[in-house]
């Protein structure tokens, strides 16, 4: 009766966007001293997968997230946050076989670094098992990034799955490789990224990255790359511009400029959310991408890996230039 309930659940909120990965506890100094000399944290959360359902969910749009949490304290506010946020968590498991991730987070000089304490997490157990092939296939769109592979071979597993799952049964794949070099050694991530990128509808790599990836610095080599795949490729982080790359035109779409850059974590997380909003309504590879921009720009200007992504009546207000009033 339980599972009949959750399945006839699963039908009734029948997401647009399904995405999973790992989310995993944030600690962050409550200063601007580093971890070493700081005696107090803020407690946060972040995930690039999370943070995209978070984003698309603000816009508006009806998401499914799903991993592997631990059951405790962590797990438990992640997953409160999540469905607080109008994002679906049905798919979610709590396990006490490992616990939820860990993340610490310092602003050193202007740098920022991050500490992973994340082998042996619950979300690293995932597997092909625990993917319901009922709950992907309703949905448009799927999301994976390239962090998941990097965490375990089971998850590896998982990965392709899922984007095997979407191609039989119609669901658009969008692929961020999210190049994660503190994970996995750049030739082991090059194999398997670049083999999931030929499975991905949409391909979503930064400029920096591709340079690793094809290993060469030469842009016009790197379009000729990208033309080999199936994929429109939309290449972030290039000189004050995105790239639209399709088999018969490179598009450039310009920034939005902001007065003053905050934090730029989840920046690239805010603009996959905008722009798989913007397929979701139906613009074009352009639009979609100046949407996304645009969320990237938002995001940028707050603290926080999800926390600046704005609403849709913000942006609006944004594309409509509409003065704020502040009492």
């Amino acid at each position: 009766m339980a599972n009949e309930q959750s399945s006839n659940r699963t039908q009734m909120f029948q997401p647009e966007l399904i995405t999973f990965g790992e989310t995993m506890a944030l600690m962050m100094p409550a200063n601007s001293k580093g971890i070493e000399y700081s005696s107090q944290f803020q407690s946060l959360f972040g995930g690039a997968e999370s943070n995209v359902a978070i984003g698309v969910a603000r816009l508006g749009h009806r998401v499914g997230w799903f991993s592997r949490l631990g059951k405790d304290p962590f797990g438990q506010v992640i997953l409160k946050k999540l469905r607080g946020e109008g994002v679906d968590v049905s798919q979610v498991e709590l396990t006490s076989e490992a616990p939820t991730g860990l993340m610490l987070r310092e602003v050193v000089s202007g740098k920022t670094s991050v500490y992973y304490y994340r082998k042996g997490s619950a979300a690293s157990t995932l597997k092909p098992e625990h993917l319901s092939e009922e709950y992907i296939k309703q949905a448009k769109f799927l999301h994976v990034t390239g962090i998941t592979p990097a965490l375990s071979a089971s998850c590896r597993e998982a990965a392709i799955e899922a984007m095997k799952i979407a191609r039989n049964h119609g669901v658009k794949v969008c692929f961020d490789p999210n190049l994660r070099l503190k994970l996995w050694a750049l030739d082991e991530a090059r194999e398997v990224l670049l083999e999931m990128a030929k499975e991905a509808d949409y391909f979503l790599p930064g400029l920096d990255e591709l340079k690793l990836l094809y290993q060469t610095e030469s842009f016009e080599e790197i379009v000729v790359k990208l033309r080999e795949l199936n994929a429109v490729s939309i290449v972030k982080g290039g000189d004050d511009e995105t790239y639209v790359v399709e088999k018969d035109s490179v598009q450039s779409v310009p920034y939005f400029k902001v007065e003053q850059v905050v934090d730029t974590i989840g920046a690239g997380d805010g603009f996959c959310a905008g722009f798989i909003v913007g397929l979701l309504k139906e613009y074009s590879h352009v639009e979609a991408v100046r949407l996304g921009n645009l969320i990237g720009s938002m995001v940028v200007q707050m603290e926080g890996d999800w926390e600046g992504i704005p609403t849709w009546e913000q942006v609006e207000a944004v594309l409509n230039n509409v003065k704020h009033v502040e009492r």
